[in-house]
Parts: C-alpha cells; sequence; structure tokens
C-alpha cells in the first residue's frame, strides 16, 4: 500500500461504482479549485509585504481520485511565504445546523515513537469555510488540539477531533468575497449530480440487456462490430464488473468512432466506453499518442457544439436538455481522462484541469437553462 494513500473499506468500494466514487470525490475537488483564487488573496491580505505562493498539492497533476478508490493523505495545498513553506488542510460545510465540527485525527496530529503522545503537526495550517454564511477560520493544528475533544463521529465511522459549536463559531469571520466563489461552487455541485443521471438512464433503457445476460466467457471474447453494440457491450461489462480480452485492441478501435459526424449523444457513449476500458489496462506508446489525439477532437467537438444560451446542439433529434447532459457528461469524463493522463503518463500534450468544467463558456448560463428545463 502507498504511504500516502488511505484505501477506502472494501463494503466502501463494492457500494459504490467507479463513476460514482469520481463523482463523489469531484464534490470536494470543485470547492478546492475555486477556492484556490480566493486563499492566495486572503494570504497576500495576512501576510503583507510578502512574496506568496498557493498551488493544490500535485500541481498541474492534480488527481481528484485514485483507481483503487479511496483518498489520498496528500495535504489540499501547497504554500510558501517568502522562504517559508506550509501545508493548508481545507474543510468546508454546508451549514450552520451541527453540534460538533469535526476534524481528522491523522490530519491533525502525529503519534511521538518516543513518547507514544500525540502532537500537533507545525508544517500545515487549517482553512475552515461555512458556505451558508459566507465565513472562514484559519488556524493551527495545536487549536484543534486544545479546543476539541476525540470522539467518535458516525458519519465517518470512525474517531475525529470534535470542537463544539458554540466554540468554533466564535473563530469564524464573515467574509463578502466568499459569496461568489460559493455561489459557484452550488452551481458546479448541481450540474455534476444533473449529467451523472445519465448513469440512471442509460441503465433503466440496458437493464433488459443485463438481465439477458447468460454466456458471460462469451461477451468478454467477441469485439463489436458496430458503435450501438460496443456501447451496449462495455456497459454490460462494466455493469458485471468484468473486463474484455483484448482489451487494448478493443480501445484502438473504439477511437476510430470518434469524427466531426458525432452527436452529443454518440459522444457521451464513446467516451464512457474510452473511460471503461481506459482506465482497466496500460498503454503503450502509440496507444496512449492515439487516445490524446481523440481527447483533443471530442473537446473540439463539444466545443462547437456550445451556444450562447449555456445549451448544446448538435442533432435537430435530440432535445436542448438531452443535448446539454449528454456534452456534460462527456466532459466529465474527459476531464478524469485528461487528470489521470497527466498523472500516469506525463501527458504533457492535454491542458491540465485547473477548474473543474473550465470547458463550460458560462456554467451560469448553462445551470440557468438546466432549472429552467427541468422546472418546465
Amino acid at each position: 500500500m502507498d504511504a500516502k494513500t488511505i484505501y477506502a473499506q472494501s463494503s466502501d468500494i463494492k457500494s459504490r461504482t467507479y463513476l460514482e466514487y469520481r463523482k463523489d470525490m469531484k464534490k470536494k475537488a470543485i470547492a478546492e479549485l475555486e477556492i484556490l483564487d480566493w486563499l492566495k488573496s486572503k494570504l497576500l491580505i495576512l501576510y503583507p509585504k510578502q512574496k506568496v505562493e498557493v498551488s493544490k498539492s500535485g500541481g498541474d497533476a492534480f488527481l481528484w481520485f485514485l483507481r483503487k478508490g479511496g483518498v489520498t493523505r496528500e495535504p489540499d495545498y501547497k504554500a510558501k511565504i517568502g522562504n517559508k513553506g506550509f501545508d493548508i488542510e481545507f474543510q468546508y460545510a454546508d451549514k450552520i445546523g451541527l453540534n460538533y465540527f469535526d476534524f481528522a485525527v491523522s490530519k491533525i496530529t502525529k503519534k511521538n515513537r518516543k513518547t507514544g503522545k500525540r502532537e500537533p503537526y507545525q508544517d500545515r495550517k487549517i482553512l475552515y469555510i461555512l458556505k451558508n454564511n459566507h465565513s472562514f477560520a484559519f488556524f493551527d493544528p495545536e487549536w484543534v488540539l486544545k479546543n476539541g475533544k476525540i470522539g467518535f463521529v458516525e458519519a465517518w465511522r470512525k474517531d475525529a477531533y470534535r470542537i463544539p459549536k458554540i466554540k468554533f463559531l466564535k473563530v469564524l469571520k464573515e467574509d463578502s468575497t466568499l459569496k461568489s466563489v460559493v455561489e459557484m461552487i452550488d452551481i458546479k455541485n448541481y450540474i455534476l449530480n444533473f449529467q451523472h443521471d445519465l448513469v440512471g438512464i442509460d441503465k433503466e433503457k440496458l437493464s433488459y440487456l443485463l438481465q439477458r445476460v447468460i454466456d458471460e466467457q462469451k461477451i468478454v471474447k467477441i469485439i463489436p462490430n458496430d458503435f450501438d453494440s460496443f456501447f451496449k457491450v462495455c456497459f454490460i461489462l462494466d455493469n458485471l464488473n468484468k473486463i474484455p480480452q483484448n482489451i487494448n485492441l478493443w480501445l484502438v478501435y473504439l477511437l476510430s468512432f470518434v469524427s466531426d459526424k458525432n452527436t452529443t449523444e454518440d459522444l457521451s457513449k464513446i467516451i464512457y466506453c474510452i473511460d471503461f476500458l481506459y482506465s482497466k489496462t496500460e498503454l503503450k506508446q502509440n496507444e496512449l499518442k492515439s487516445l490524446i489525439e481523440k481527447i483533443k477532437e471530442c473537446f473540439r467537438l463539444l466545443k462547437s457544439f456550445e451556444q450562447k444560451d449555456g445549451s448544446f446542439k448538435s442533432s435537430i433529434n435530440l432535445s436542448p436538455i438531452d443535448e446539454t447532459r449528454n456534452a456534460i457528461f462527456s466532459i466529465n469524463l474527459l476531464e478524469d481522462l485528461t487528470q489521470d493522463l497527466i498523472f500516469y503518463y506525463k501527458a504533457q500534450e492535454l491542458n491540465p484541469i485547473t477548474k473543474i468544467y473550465q470547458t463550460l463558456k458560462n456554467s451560469k448560463e448553462t445551470f440557468k437553462l438546466i432549472l429552467c428545463k427541468i422546472e418546465y
């Protein structure tokens, strides 16, 4: 096991598909990346007349998910004030209706090997944001140790440092500049949930296929001969937690379906299949090159479909809401693929994802369109 990785319990992994796990992990990534510019502006105020540098841990290779599931022990941000560097751990809560504010023991203290006692980290600070009233607190782990007590947190299924609400609220400061940041976090989380509904829609459409699968061995051997069959077979294999034989051959063949003739529906299915196959194999150099080229082409196609009102249009046979869901679903997977390729294959040809849904021209307009269509 990687010393910097904490894998989720097996029951937790099994309870979520790989896509569901990544969606959950992306929620925090949305907040972390939206907060970054605001954080730097606050550090400039806290440390006037000093050179301030702050970035996501991992830099351009920041990855919000792990192929085997779980979470990373890497700090959320790396900061440097003058010549002094330190880590920043970030937490946030949606509402004030909490009796306690909880902090993971491993984030606050480490055990002294000689004394056996837990001591606060000296190389990091904690940033906490309460979204509903746009307030924040910036403090040292030592403050948590002094003001909290270890107790069991039911939601986490483990012990944590727990600080009573009345004590914690005193250190929070309201900040009007957080309002727009929090608004964008909420908008992008809504869009994230909206696009993920496509998985359930496809599962309902293809449920009859899942019930009729008799010969699993046959399904993993025979490569589909057309695009629609390819999607159905990959969907079945994904839900059966199986992988095809000659998986790299499948992936290369699948890439040939990407073209200027694709609709948003076509792209959502092709990219779903690419994502499914890619995550379960290792690529050779020529395969890697082809995949990167096709990812760029997919981004270009989706960009050409985007309209000024935040919708997408690629076909007269698809509704604006379906087109938009297909397009955002595709963008969502392309972002995951991009960062995974940068992280594992050092793919410098791809632009790193510095904000979730950064390729959307206007996230607010897309959000308004989705709301309008759903309410109608």
